[in-house]
């Protein structure tokens, strides 16, 4: 029996193919992808690419996935198109799998439970995952979050309230807000 090394053995192995399907919202077209299940795997903004690129390369390694045109399954842009028409747990249950390491899978996992119409800063959320010392670490765990709106990163604020951090823009971050009826200040938002 012939033993492959672990590098040969991933550079033989084929990629995943993620169908790409573009899914028009109120905040532009929205970037779904999901793998042959209809699983979502990740999930951007048209005209950020590159950086959903580089999200996957980092999570999955450079060549592991290969992105196809298509079109998402009906279940997936049903609950989309559903938040975006106001049901706002449409998204609740919807099955995600994401690369990334322990701790950012651990912080993606709490994000979720943040329900809609609150925010969290990222200083609780460190304690809510019982890191309270990891406030930069989350933060740059929710930075890497590659399936924003049903991961809700959104809802995560500054310590003072302020809306920072969205890699989809703060004017997504504040609209989405907005949508599920959180309550804004002149800072940003309210804690909750």
């Amino acid at each position: 029996m012939v033993s492959l090394s672990k590098e040969t053995a991933a550079m033989t192995k084929q990629p995943e193919i993620f169908v790409v399907d573009r899914v028009p919202t109120p905040l532009g077209n929205m970037l779904v992808l999901s793998d042959e299940r209809g699983i979502l795997r990740a999930l951007d903004w048209q005209g950020y690419e590159a950086r959903m690129q580089r999200l996957l390369t980092s999570q999955y390694g450079a060549g592991a996935v290969h992105l196809a045109a298509g079109r998402s399954a009906s279940p997936l842009r049903d609950k989309l198109s559903a938040y975006f028409a106001g049901e706002l747990n449409a998204l609740a249950g919807l099955p995600v799998l994401t690369g990334g390491t322990p701790f950012q899978r651990e912080v993606w996992a709490a994000l979720r439970k943040i329900p809609a119409g609150k925010t969290l800063s990222y200083g609780a959320l460190a304690k809510r995952i019982g890191r309270p010392n990891a406030v930069r670490a989350v933060g740059l765990a929710n930075a890497a979050n590659p399936i924003g709106v049903v991961v809700p990163c959104h809802r995560v604020i500054g310590a003072d309230g302020s809306l920072t951090g969205y890699a989809g823009g703060l004017e997504r971050k504040r609209w989405m807000l907005e949508h599920e009826g959180a309550v804004l200040r002149a800072l940003g938002t309210t804690h909750a």
